[in-house]
Formats: C-alpha cells, structure tokens, sequence
C-alpha cells in the first residue's frame, strides 16, 4: 500500500542508489550508489556519516559478516571492507581481469563455514582456508545415514560395493561409515561388509540395499532386470499391488480382477492429475526391441480412455473417443505424429504390438499394429515411421489415460529379430 508522510523515520533525497540493496549493521545504514560510491548513514537520524569510492559502475549488492563488508563493483574490483562511525578501512581489494577487460561483478557474495563465494562473468572464487581442523563426531542421534550408490539397475549375478556416508542433523557430512551394519529389503542376494550380490535367478525384483550405524539407518533402491525377454500376465502378483521393478506406477496403475482373471487396472480414482500416466518398466538405455500387450477400455457416461506400448520413447497409442491410432515420438509435437483411423470397441481385447528399430544410417524406424486379441496376428504392419530426429534408446512402458478404466495384459519385451 502506499507510505504516508507520518511513517517515514527519515529521507535522503540527491542520493542515486539504484541497482545494489543496503545492508544495515545495527548501527548504520550502508549503500552503494550505481556509481560504486559506498556511504554510511545513521540509522536513527538518517545524517550521512562517510563516503568512500570504489569503482564506477556498480551492480553488487553489499554482504555484512563478522563486522565486515564485502563487495564486488562491474569494474572488477572485489573490496574487504572494516567499516565504522568514522570511516570506512580498505583491508584488501583485487582486480579481478584486468583494468583493461575487467571480469564484471553482477551479483552480491554468499558466506558460509568461514569463506567468502564470489563469482564474476567469468569464474568462481572461494576465498577463506583451504581445510578445516580435523574433529572427531560420534554418530548423532537425529542423524542420516546415506547410502551410495543410492538408486541402481542391476542384473542377475552383478556384484556392487556400497558406503555408508554419516551427516548430523543439519546435514552436515561427518565420515564413511566402515562399521556400518549391512541388511537387504526385499532383494534376493547376499551382502557383506557392504558388498551385494545379486542372485543369479532370471527374475525382475527390486528392495532396498540398508546400512545401519548405531540407531540410525538409511538405504539405498535396487531394481533387478535379467536379459530379454520378458513377459508378466500378474498372475503372480496380489490385487491392489504395484509392479515393484515399475517407475511411475503408484496410485495410477494397480493390479485388479475381471472375470476371474488377474490384470493391470489403469485407475480412475483421486485426482484428475493421476488420470493420464506413463509406466516404465526397464533400463532406459535399451534400444531394438519389441513390446506387445494386451489391452481393453471400458466406456463410462460416453467416455472411452486412451492406452499404448512404449519402445524406446515411441508410444503406439489407440484414443478412444477419436477412434484413432497414433505412433508419437512424444505426444505434444504433432507434426511428428502418424495417425490412421481405428475402429477400437469398448470391453473388447486388443493386441498391440509397436517395434522399433535404429537404423544404420542413425534414423530409427518405428512401427506398429493392433488386432483383435481373439484373432490371429496379421502380417502387414498398419502404421510406420522414419524418424530423422530419432530416439535411439529408451526404456519399455505402457500409456493410459482413463477417462474410463483401461486393463494391460500379457505383456512382453524382447530383441527385434
């Protein structure tokens, strides 16, 4: 709102600050004006007590820590300031550049563990000593324990060494951990003074790898893929779970019934942000492969959902209430998207099969088909493209947008013939 005359303590007026913000000490009021003159001035009565030049052109704002001020003008100059009732002390100042092509001084210093962070157009300083003394620090109540590597997609067999990195409360870094107690959640392997081994069963699982030290504990995610090729109809898997090994499932996929039969339910529950999702289920530096799948939509007040496979960053997508097919190198950039007319019935199963392939001459070709899931697989494939502006890997997954439900089954990834 607007200041009235009775508010204001007091005024300087004739003084051209502009560009740096002032800093006050307790005492006084310190500002630069865009000519690089810094001044103080009485907190209380406002009466200017000094002025000191420092340069010509002035952008920085000034930083006051440990009863200094620090500055850096577009001159390049940086200046270590003692300020006082009386005058203003130059402890040090540098050019950074030279005179002639000076490294211009834009933004204020930041001050942290007893160093000074500069930066200029051309680098980055730290100004302060080079080590801190050594302490010794037991393991905090209110602790993290980090656990490194963190995230990790692995094979059957593979071995990793992990650490256990300690940090106080305020995440302060205090020491690796060698006597860390090693557990796995959820993971089929063995580990021992850190070292995991994977086992060697050709099955998709994920956990998590934990280190623990003292009463604290911290962990690290492991997902587990065998070699290609896959196939899961979640059989195995109980209704309302998530696949584990899956990336962006929870609360948008889960597995369900229907006619006895266990599948992959894409929800249409909570929020209208959740509704439209894409899964993924492998290392996203795959490239050559083919993924099929099943799929059915249902239809609710005249609305039918839109679901797809994913291969190396290509969905082949059927929409529903447009009744179209789509092959979309990535769905917002139409001019890149195939399209044809489908015929796609609510409550019916479809098979969709999408293929993609790099080509030698770095284009990548993708194509797809979809039949009925009752029939047999036709031989020509209904919709491809070259693109030139490839995606030459990517990881499998699967699209839905359920404006109704939509149900995945009988997946399967494997390498392209």
């Amino acid at each position: 709102g607007d200041i009235k005359k009775e508010q204001v303590k007091w005024t300087k007026l004739g003084w051209q600050g502009g560009f740096s913000s002032p800093v006050i000490d307790g005492e006084r009021f310190y500002h630069i004006d865009n000519s690089a003159n810094i001044a103080a001035f009485d907190l209380n009565t406002g009466n200017q007590l000094w002025l000191q030049n420092l340069g010509t052109i002035q952008k920085a704002s000034p930083v006051f820590a440990d009863g200094k001020l620090y500055v850096g003008t577009e001159n390049g100059k940086f200046y270590i300031l003692k300020p006082s009732a009386t005058g203003c002390e130059i402890l040090d100042q540098d050019q950074l550049g030279t005179e002639a092509l000076p490294e211009a001084i834009i933004a204020s210093v930041a001050v942290s563990n007893g160093r000074v962070y500069l930066v200029s157009d051309a680098g980055l300083y730290c100004i302060g000593k080079k080590t801190n003394g050594a302490t010794n620090q037991t393991a905090p109540v209110d602790g993290i324990v980090q656990v490194v590597p963190t995230e990790l997609i692995l094979k059957p067999g593979e071995k990793v060494n992990f650490r256990a990195r300690l940090f106080d409360e305020q995440g302060r870094f205090i020491r690796e951990e060698p006597a860390a107690t090693w557990s796995l959640d959820q993971l089929q392997g063995t580990i021992t003074n850190g070292q995991l081994t994977i086992g060697n069963d050709a099955i998709q699982q994920a956990g998590l790898v934990k280190a623990t030290v003292g009463n604290i504990s911290g962990s690290a995610s492991v997902r587990v893929f065998p070699p290609l090729p896959w196939s899961e109809n979640f059989d195995a898997m109980a209704v309302n779970s998530v696949p584990p090994t899956w990336v962006n499932a929870t609360l948008k996929f889960k597995v369900g019934e229907i006619d006895g039969k266990k599948v992959l339910v894409k929800t249409t529950e909570g929020s209208s942000l959740l509704s439209r999702a894409r899964a993924y289920f492998g290392p996203s530096d795959f490239s050559n492969y083919t993924v099929e799948a099943d799929i059915n939509s249902t239809l609710r007040r005249r609305q039918q959902g839109d679901g797809g496979v994913i291969a190396q960053r290509y969905a082949l997508a059927l929409y529903g209430n447009s009744q179209m097919l789509h092959l979309e190198p990535w769905q917002p950039e139409t001019a890149r998207t195939v399209s044809i007319p489908f015929a796609w019935k609510p409550d019916t199963w479809y098979r969709m099969k999408l293929e993609v392939q790099n080509l030698p001459d770095g284009k990548v070709r993708a194509r797809g088909k979809v039949w009925l899931a009752s029939e047999t697989e036709p031989a020509a494939w209904m919709i491809e493209r070259i693109d030139p502006i490839p995606n030459r890997q990517g990881a499998p997954g699967i699209y839905g947008s359920a404006l109704s439900e939509l149900y995945f089954d009988n997946i399967k990834v494997y390498r392209n013939n």
